[in-house]
Formats: C-alpha cells, structure tokens, sequence
C-alpha cells in the first residue's frame, strides 16, 4: 500500500498531513506495509508526478492498493478516521 501527500514545503496543511500520517501509519503498526511519499510540487519532479496524478490543490492525498486509488483527499487534511478505514 502506498500514500502520496503532494504539496510544497513551508505549507502548514501540507506539513500538518506529513506529520499526521507518519504519525498513524507508527501509531497503528503498519509502517512495514505502508509506503509514505511525499512529492514536493515546487520541484519538476514533484510537479510531474502531481500532473501524472491530477493533483489541482494542495495538500493532496491519495491512498493507493495494488496501484489502484482508493482514497483521494484534495485541498484538505484527511481525517484520522477516514484514513483509518482505508489502512487497517
């Protein structure tokens, strides 16, 4: 499983979603099958992939199984509980 967090550094939400899923990701004892990405899009790579994902606001998160989407938060912090369902 993998999550992607597109957004710039300096962003609080964005920093704020970083923070908080590493935080549950540790919390609930998932960090072997959970992969935390971050695309910085103020780099040309972080942009890339946020085009390749249609990521239009940030923070964007995008929970992702066998590479197929199944979460998707754009402009906003996930709630705990909604990423909850998703991991567990």
């Amino acid at each position: 499983m993998k999550i992607k967090v597109f957004g710039k550094k300096g962003c609080a939400k964005c920093e704020t979603t970083k923070n908080k899923l590493t935080h549950f990701i540790t919390k609930w004892d998932v960090d072997n099958k959970v992969e935390l990405v971050f695309h910085d899009m103020d780099t040309i790579d972080g942009m890339a992939e946020g085009a390749y994902n249609d990521v239009l606001h940030i923070p964007t998160t995008i929970v992702e199984k066998e590479n197929q989407v199944v979460a998707r938060w754009d402009g906003e912090v996930p709630i705990s509980d909604k990423v909850k369902e998703h991991i567990l």
